[in-house]
């Protein structure tokens, strides 16, 4: 596989729309939030078409809920499908994650037991989404705060083999490892050493918060020193990988994020050979084909 390389992006928000479409600034690409644009019209994809007509997208959710027992969503996959046709994002994105059951939505990325059973039954449901799409999906790593007494695994291992068996990418947000590493007392190196190279597609960057002991994924402050540190190391073992940082609370300007943008390309440059970092684009997944139909299959 060769791996795409959109350069390095920036989240877009509806704060920075007029900043964005009157100065056309040097970013390489912009990642959006799903859901914010599964309407049927308005400003929101207004503003969209208007942005997209200019950068390279990629979609990025919070509910498909992949690893939840309810049946997939129909409703919402229709839309997702239908957003998907008309933004033509370099690739999709959700969380390896639960976010409800019995059609109750927590609006919350909540972590699953690391075991054979859970694999089987997301690895089952990833390839319904990718059958129904079309297209192979990525999936993120999330921060978390609790763990399972049912879990028989590292996480990186539970990550791997599902991005082995369902067949997909991987979305590797650095702050989250390092937020997990913290919380959880395990080596972040360990984590991302147990990644394979291959499947991994795009990396996160955000800030953090201190809750006492642990570390909450607020994305409200600038991406930290370690955080930077563990992106370098990242570099070492991926390569170039397509790199965004995420602000989602306490936004500040443009330039200023944009600023923050360029630690990432200038640690980029001082650990990759100049040719690696190539602007590149196309299909994330080109040898994609699925000759049966199986969204609607039960897990």
């Amino acid at each position: 596989m060769t791996r795409p390389f959109l350069g390095f992006g920036l989240g877009l928000r509806t704060e920075h729309y007029s900043h964005i479409l009157e100065h056309k600034p040097a970013v390489d690409w912009f990642e959006i939030l799903t859901e914010n644009y599964m309407v049927p019209g308005g400003k929101p994809l207004d503003h969209l078409d208007k942005i997209r007509n200019d950068y390279a997208m990629v979609m990025h959710g919070v509910s498909l809920s992949i690893g939840s027992t309810d049946p997939l969503d129909k409703i919402y996959l229709k839309n997702l499908k239908q957003l998907v046709q008309r933004v033509q994002p370099q690739w999709i994105s959700d969380h390896l994650c639960w976010t409800g059951v019995d059609g109750t939505n927590s609006h919350d990325l909540l972590p699953l037991p690391y075991n054979e059973d859970t694999i089987t039954h997301v690895v089952d449901r990833v390839m319904q989404v990718q059958d129904y799409l079309g297209q192979r999906i990525l999936l993120e790593n999330l921060s978390s705060y609790v763990t399972y007494k049912d879990s028989e695994m590292s996480e990186w291992e539970f990550f791997n083999e599902i991005a082995r068996r369902a067949d997909c990418y991987i979305l590797l947000d650095i702050n989250n490892i390092f937020v997990s590493a913290h919380n959880h007392q395990f080596d972040a190196i360990d984590y991302l050493n147990g990644i394979d190279i291959d499947r991994v597609m795009q990396f996160h960057l955000a800030g953090h918060s201190y809750n006492g002991e642990m570390i909450i994924d607020t994305h409200d402050n600038d991406v930290c020193d370690p955080v930077w540190t563990l992106y370098a190391t990242a570099l070492q073992r991926f390569g170039a990988v397509s790199t965004m940082i995420e602000r989602d609370d306490d936004i500040p300007s443009f330039s200023q994020l944009r600023k923050e943008l360029a630690i990432a390309e200038n640690i980029a440059a001082r650990t990759l050979p100049a040719d690696a970092l190539t602007l590149s684009s196309g299909d994330a997944s080109p040898e994609f084909e699925y000759t049966e139909f199986k969204y609607g299959h039960t897990a």
